[in-house]
């Protein structure tokens, strides 16, 4: 079974989220904190599952671009200069029907390591 590819993708920039609706009429809001602290780069990822890199302190990020890539993926770019993770479709789509707990498990690691959502400095953002 193939995974769908997105119909609609829509940046609610108030609120921070990414709207994906679907050929069959599902809709999944994704909070752009959420994706970055998933992104699929290496720097975030490592090269194996015990080089990951928690992400810390991305509560307020938002997004400065998205574009398409190719036929398979987005590429969002981050306000915080984060923009080397290619979302494939099948990737955000399933981040998009795991998020619960996929945020759940990120909340327990930050807990773990002692670490918060909050920045650790002031942002400076351009508007």
């Amino acid at each position: 079974m193939s995974v769908p590819i997105p119909s609609r993708v829509h940046y609610h920039k108030s609120a921070r989220e990414l709207e994906l609706g679907y050929p069959n009429g599902d809709t999944y809001r994704l909070s752009i904190e959420y994706l970055r602290v998933f992104s699929p780069s290496a720097e975030v990822r490592g090269h194996g599952p015990d080089t990951a890199v928690l992400q810390v302190g991305k509560k307020d990020v938002g997004l400065a671009n998205i574009t398409q890539a190719g036929r398979y993926a987005l590429k969002l770019s981050f306000d915080d200069g984060h923009d080397s993770g290619l979302f494939s479709w099948d990737y955000l789509y399933a981040l998009a029907t795991n998020a619960e707990i996929n945020w759940a498990d990120y909340l327990k690691r930050l807990e773990a390591a002692g670490e918060s959502r909050e920045p650790k400095s002031i942002q400076f953002k351009e508007l």
